[in-house]
This record gives C-alpha cells, sequence and structure tokens, in this order.
C-alpha cells in the first residue's frame, strides 16, 4: 500500500472525482468486453484520496457531507457502473468504524484508509432463508480471540482489498463485523463472479476456514440498530447514486450516438429532416428521458441533503424521513437506469446493437444492480410512512 493523497475538502473531492470519472470512461467499455478486472484503476482511487473523504476530521478526514458522496459515486457510475459499485461496501464498513469503533480501533482503520488502504466485503450468504440469514460463526477461544468460519457469495470489492469485513454471528447468535486482512490464513477470495451486468465487480465467493481474529478487530455491529441510524440511508444513498450514475452514463452515451452516426428514418428525411436529431419524434423522447434522468439526479440530491440533515440532529423522526427520502431516489433511480438504459437502443437504431460498441453495458449494469434489494418493499415503507407516519424499521437495507 502506498501513500494516497489526503483531500482538504468537499469541492477538492468533486473535482478528483469528476478527473477520476472522464479518464475511467475512456476504458469502461473494453475493461466491460474483455472482463478486465481494474487493478490499475483501482490503484489510482486509493492514490486519489478519495477513498477517504468520509474519515472524520479529528482522524485527519475531510469528512465530506453526503451530498458530496453521493455525487461522486453518480460520477463514477456514468463512467463505468462496475468501478463505482466497488468502493460502496467500503464506504458503508468506514461509517461502522464511526459508529461502533472504539477510538483505538479507528486511529488504526482510518489510518488505514488515509494511506490508501481499502474495504471490500463478505456480507451475503447463498442458500438461507433469507438475506439476513446469517449462519458465518465468530468463536471466541479462551485468549479472548476468535476464529472465522463460513463461505460468503458477491463479495463485491473483496478481490482488490487490503482488509475485508465480515458479517458473522457469535455464540449469543449478535451480528459482529471482524475486519480480516486480505491475506490472513484461511481466507480466500474466488473470483468467479459471472454476472451478466457489472463484469469487472469481481463479486465472487469468500471462503473462512479457522481464519483468526483478534478481539481488536471485531465490532459490534449488532449495536448499530439500537436507536435511531443511518446506516441503512448511506448504503442506499450509495447505491441509489450508482444507479443515477448508470442513467446519466447511458442517456449521454445516447445522445452522441444520435448526433454521430444515427440516420434519420427515411419519413423524417421526406419531411425534411437531415439528420436524426431533427427528428420530431426522437427530440420528443429524448425529453422524456432527460426528465427521468433529471428527476432521479434531483431526488437523489434531496435524500443526501435529508441525511446531513439528520447526521446534524439525529432523532427517530430525522432518521425515519432520512431512509424515506433515500428509498425514494433509490426506486426512482433504478427505474430510470433501467429505462434510459434500454430506450439507448429504441432511439439510436440498429446499429446501436452491435455487441462490438458495448453500448448494451449500461442496460446489463442496470438490469443487474438493481436486483440489489426490492423496490416494491421500498414502495410499501414510503407509503406506509406517509399514510399513517409508520417509521421505517431499523435494518442496512433502507
Amino acid at each position: 500500500m502506498s501513500a494516497a493523497h489526503v483531500i482538504a475538502d468537499d469541492a477538492e473531492a468533486l473535482a478528483v472525482a469528476a478527473e477520476l470519472a472522464g479518464d475511467f470512461r475512456k476504458g469502461a467499455a473494453e475493461r466491460d468486453a474483455r472482463r478486465r478486472l481494474p487493478h490499475a484503476e483501482l490503484e489510482r482511487l486509493s492514490a486519489s484520496g478519495l477513498l477517504a473523504v468520509t474519515v472524520p476530521a479529528r482522524f485527519g478526514g475531510a469528512d465530506i457531507r453526503a451530498d458530496t458522496l453521493a455525487e461522486i459515486f453518480r460520477l463514477l457510475a456514468a463512467a463505468d457502473a462496475s468501478l463505482a459499485q466497488i468502493p460502496q461496501s467500503h464506504f458503508v464498513y468506514v461509517g461502522v468504524l464511526r459508529r461502533q469503533g472504539t477510538d483505538e480501533q479507528r486511529e488504526f482503520f482510518f489510518g488505514e484508509v488515509l494511506a490508501g488502504g481499502r474495504f471490500g466485503n463478505a456480507q451475503s450468504e447463498a442458500g438461507t432463508q433469507h438475506v439476513q440469514d446469517i449462519r458465518t460463526r465468530l468463536a471466541r477461544l479462551p485468549d479472548g480471540s476468535y476464529v472465522l468460519d463460513g463461505v460468503k457469495h458477491y463479495s463485491t470489492g473483496a478481490l482488490f482489498a487490503h482488509w475485508i469485513p465480515v458479517l458473522a454471528r457469535t455464540e449469543d447468535d449478535t451480528l459482529q463485523v471482524a475486519y480480516v486482512p486480505r491475506d490472513a490464513p484461511g481466507l480466500t477470495v474466488v473470483d468467479d463472479w459471472d454476472g451478466m451486468g457489472q463484469r469487472t465487480t469481481a463479486s465472487g465467493t469468500v471462503r473462512l476456514e479457522s481464519v483468526p481474529v483478534p478481539a481488536d478487530r471485531v465490532v459490534p455491529h449488532h449495536l448499530t440498530f439500537q436507536g435511531p441510524q443511518l446506516h441503512g440511508a448511506v448504503a442506499q444513498l450509495l447505491h441509489a447514486a450508482i444507479d443515477a450514475g448508470i442513467a446519466s452514463g447511458a442517456l449521454a452515451e445516447a445522445v452522441e450516438f444520435v448526433r454521430t452516426k444515427s440516420r434519420p428514418w427515411f419519413e423524417s428525411a421526406a419531411e425534411g429532416h437531415a439528420t436524426a436529431a431533427e427528428d420530431p419524434l426522437l427530440i420528443q423522447r429524448f425529453g422524456e428521458l432527460a426528465i427521468r434522468q433529471r428527476a432521479a439526479q434531483a431526488l437523489l440530491r434531496e435524500a443526501a441533503r435529508a441525511v446531513d440533515d439528520a447526521r446534524a440532529d439525529l432523532t427517530d423522526d430525522s432518521a425515519a424521513e432520512a431512509s424515506i427520502a433515500v428509498a425514494t431516489a433509490k426506486v426512482t433511480a433504478a427505474e430510470a437506469a433501467v429505462e434510459v438504459a434500454s430506450a439507448l437502443f429504441e432511439v439510436s437504431g440498429t446499429r446501436s446493437a452491435l455487441d462490438s460498441l458495448g453500448l448494451h453495458r449500461h442496460w446489463r449494469d442496470a438490469r443487474t444492480h438493481t436486483l440489489h434489494d426490492p423496490a416494491r418493499w421500498k414502495v410499501q415503507h414510503i407509503g406506509r410512512y406517509v399514510l399513517g407516519g409508520t417509521r421505517p424499521p431499523r435494518h442496512g437495507l433502507l
């Protein structure tokens, strides 16, 4: 791990993100087509200091606002949705340390992050009753340390990580996070992700076989959900930003294609429209798509501001309002990502479907990422909140 730049404030964070996104966009289609994993790009991301921007100021970080963080993810996802997905869990588990870590744990891990360290994740499991049925076990030894045993799936970021936060349960069934070095004995990361979209996230399998864990590397995650909290809201805000970014990227590609490559439909040409961009029916459709994309972006900003407001005065009511705002943004952004990425072909014509152009990566990324958790349940919680004032439940998916 080489030394990383330390970003000073929100303005610098946005400038760095915009510059990186511009560079990452250039090779995104080729990485997707060849499934070339973005090792070099992630090294640049670490070195840039962006991965440390949520470290609290008293530990040397910029401690940026949620609206800045959301915009960083939107910019990166508009360029390469796979690349943007990889650090999502990194920021979530920085947040876990902020809320539940001891001062000693924060001092150590925030120092790692400021130096360019990356957190992955090992949380989801396959074949269990539901997504929160965690069967990985953290067994305590007589000397106070632990050993980890289990198998994790969809472990985005683990292959590229320096540290892998692992969700596990102790003998009393409480949920813990064990922060495990990537090279720990007994830990194996398997690059077996074969999703149709987000191909280069390497969201494969993590196997844990009697992995040793010192006591000071374990954080009581179950305490996160006692009292008002923003853990789920922040995690979902970043997912919403990725979806909004996919919609932005797909719309930009469609605009460029129609302006430079599409031919006008012959009936449009017969009415005097020399280019596809002059076709009034295409103009209408682009207007509709722009509205969808801008709505998703506006709701993303509103949700991020709600998170920032709740952080400033965290109560049951402010946390609930933030969660509902984020859920609203997530539902809208997911719909926009799928619609715009699909409509790209509708407005661009037959040639846009050529595999060699790689435009289908936007739709595949949108369709894959929006499966992360069901929007229908978010709509339910929004409706219950609006009609009856029922606060959303406290869990990591809302």
